[in-house]
């Protein structure tokens, strides 16, 4: 990992998944279903949680943002791509509500502990 990429997880108010992270814990996750399953999925985690509120939803674009309730403001972009039949991608974006540029590694944890919920209740690739 370099160190523009470390220091990334650690300063800055905005992060996100994708396919060209060096950090593992950052790369798209894919999944073994088609893309309402998972996107259902997503929406029933996050109504489930006290945690985070479900701010719009387009079930068509796959995309779908959320905020968080508790703890440290962060506005979260889910997008949701099958990629082919029973193969789909979930990425996130994470943006912390916060004047300093310091979020200490919260936003990676946030990401993790998201992907971890999702691990759960969908078989992963």
């Amino acid at each position: 990992m370099s160190i523009s990429s470390t220091l990334r997880k650690y300063f800055g108010n905005h992060l996100e998944t994708g396919e060209d992270r060096l950090d593992e814990s950052l790369k798209t996750r894919y999944y073994k279903a088609m893309k309402d399953k998972v996107f259902h999925t997503l929406e029933d985690l996050f109504q489930a949680s006290s945690e985070f509120e479900i701010n719009s939803l387009s079930k068509e674009r796959g995309e779908m943002s959320v905020i968080t309730k508790k703890g440290k403001k962060a506005f979260i972009v889910i997008t949701v791509i099958m990629v082919s039949p029973n193969k789909t991608a979930v990425d996130f974006s994470v943006s912390l509500d916060s004047a300093i540029p310091l979020n200490f590694g919260y936003i990676t944890k946030l990401i993790n502990r998201l992907y971890d919920k999702l691990n759960k209740e969908l078989p992963q690739l």
